[in-house]
């Protein structure tokens, strides 16, 4: 199996991303990694770790500055475009890893690779914890602001698929993302969306509001872009606030510090679970013909080695398969209505 990865994309490369992509070789002895970036650059940092590893030369970098779909269409040498090139060229490459630009991604996932018959917009799908054993999925997080109704169907059938597979549960919990939990509130598309998803071959269990998303109620939370990237960076600051609150009240008081050192186990647990970066990778761009999963920008080594066994794991369970079987679900309950 081959993925291939931007070994120049994101605030950490190439160091992270090519250390990333040793690792997971390291772990998968059936995976080949093809790294596209700065040739000398990638050797030196591997120094003779090539071992099913591949390196296509690209001199130029797609940055955060670039403008996107300009991007993709001039800079024909970059590490990302080189990335979707050999994607979209070669059958024996299953997937794309990058942590580049999330415009970039986005602009060369449409214009290289395409979306899947029947799909009206690929989305992103980050996974975070919840206060359950169990996590959830908010699709879209921020690729696609303005939405129609069909849209976040789409939306709900894919969230639907991946989150099957991640976690091998079999209808998962789908809700929408609203401002009540009645049937008859919320703006107009939430409105319009809610008998689209009544009446779609998913396990839809209504409206919830934001408080109820990392309740553990919900698996896949469906909401337009712009709603839903609000909401995560919201839940991000308000962890991020909390943490730095707890850290400096236990730092204030010599009893808190003695207690801390007792709660360090507990501690070291409540981060990793928060930590959901690392711990479930990327986010893969759902309804396109091919794999491509988008890292966060500041990701490192061991979320990169992730990405890359995600996108294993996708095609295995054949993700894209999955998405295009719910889509003919969707429409022979549409021709039964």
């Amino acid at each position: 199996m081959k993925v291939v990865v931007d070994a120049f994309g994101g605030d950490n490369a190439p160091l992270e991303i090519v250390e990333g992509a040793v690792l997971a070789v390291q772990k998968n002895k059936d995976l080949e990694v093809i790294l596209t970036g700065k040739k000398e650059e990638i050797e030196k940092i591997l120094n003779g770790k090539e071992e099913r590893i591949e390196i296509v030369d690209a001199d130029e970098v797609i940055t955060n500055n670039d403008k996107p779909t300009e991007a993709i269409r001039h800079k024909t040498n970059s590490s990302l475009v080189k990335a979707y090139d050999i994607l979209k060229e070669r059958e024996d490459v299953v997937g794309l890893v990058s942590a580049g630009s999330t415009g970039a991604v986005l602009a060369g996932a449409i214009m290289k690779i395409g979306r899947i018959k029947g799909i009206s917009r690929p989305a992103l799908a980050p996974i975070l914890p919840t206060k359950q054993e169990s996590d959830v999925i908010i699709i879209d997080s921020g690729a696609n602001v303005d939405c129609k109704p069909v849209n976040l169907l789409h939306f709900a059938l894919m969230g639907s698929a991946y989150y099957s597979i991640i976690y091998n549960k079999e209808n998962p919990r789908v809700a929408l993302l609203n401002n009540g939990v009645e049937e008859e509130k919320g703006n107009e598309l939430v409105k319009e969306t809610y008998p689209l998803l009544k009446n779609a071959p998913i396990n839809f269990i209504g409206n919830k509001e934001g408080g109820d998303f990392m309740s553990g109620k919900v698996d896949v939370m469906v909401s337009d872009g712009f709603a839903a990237n609000a909401l995560l960076k919201g839940t991000e600051g308000a962890v991020s606030a909390v943490l730095s609150i707890l850290k400096k009240s236990i730092k204030s008081h010599t009893l808190s510090k003695i207690g801390a050192l007792f709660m360090k186990q507990t501690f070291n647990e409540l981060k990793a679970r928060i930590d959901i970066q690392k711990k479930h990778a990327g986010s893969p761009l759902l309804g396109c013909k091919k794999l491509v999963v988008k890292n966060h920008g500041s990701c490192k080594r061991l979320n990169i080695c992730a990405s890359i066994e995600q996108t294993m794991l996708l095609h295995k369970n054949k993700l894209v398969e999955k998405i295009e079987k719910s889509l003919a679900n969707l429409e022979k309950a549409e021709v039964n209505e």
